[in-house]
């Protein structure tokens, strides 16, 4: 009697043992379930970024920025103040009355003459007041060459009530049109030299010292 009990729990044993194992390898073979899903709950594959869509989306928020603005259009000058903006080429500068600064060039010693707009003219068109007292002498500007050379005027020195120095934006050296990306050249009579002639000029924002 003793020897059919111990054989019967040998037989449970080994039966036992051989559906682990069984169900070991069961599970092995199964290809591995995928992300997301469990405890038998589903989710939906998550479908590839569209990346067309995703930079379209990142430009329109760049333009929102009030620090990013659309490209510059080739061969024109765009002058901003705030919200409001004004391009310029040579064709539509030609209209305007023009006025002529000698200067001399410090490497060189040569005499130069331009012809062009003064810049205070076009800075009033865009509600720059065309004096500069009080809090307005925390107005400046950044003049940018196509080449990415900036400089930096304050408004109390383009202003003709307060500075003697001449600035214009001028289209004409010596009798001749400028010529270059964008023809047109930011000069100024009270430097000692050009360093501060901004040729190929493509922007000009006025902003605020906070």
């Amino acid at each position: 009697m003793q020897m059919k009990v111990c054989r019967a729990i040998f037989l449970l044993t080994a039966f036992a043992a051989g559906t682990v194992a069984a169900m070991a390898q069961y599970k092995s073979l199964q290809p591995p379930a995928p992300e997301g899903e469990m405890n038998g709950m589903e989710t939906s594959q998550a479908k590839p970024m569209d990346m067309s869509k995703c930079k379209m989306e990142m430009s329109k928020c760049k333009c929102m920025d009030h620090g990013m603005e659309s490209p510059v259009p080739a061969g024109t000058m765009r002058i901003t103040f705030g919200d409001k903006s004004a391009e310029w080429t040579p064709a539509t500068l030609a209209a305007l009355p023009h006025q002529s600064i000698t200067v001399v060039n410090g490497h060189t010693k040569e005499t130069l003459t331009f012809s062009g707009i003064p810049l205070i003219d076009l800075l009033t068109r865009l509600g720059v007041p065309d004096k500069s007292e009080g809090k307005l002498l925390r107005l400046y500007l950044v003049a940018e060459g196509a080449d990415g050379y900036k400089v930096v005027y304050s408004l109390a020195e383009i202003a003709p009530a307060v500075s003697h120095s001449t600035v214009i934006v001028a289209d004409a050296m010596n009798g001749k049109p400028l010529v270059g990306s964008v023809p047109l050249r930011l000069v100024n009579t009270s430097d000692k030299g050009l360093s501060r002639c901004v040729r190929n000029l493509m922007a000009v924002r006025v902003l605020t010292v906070e």
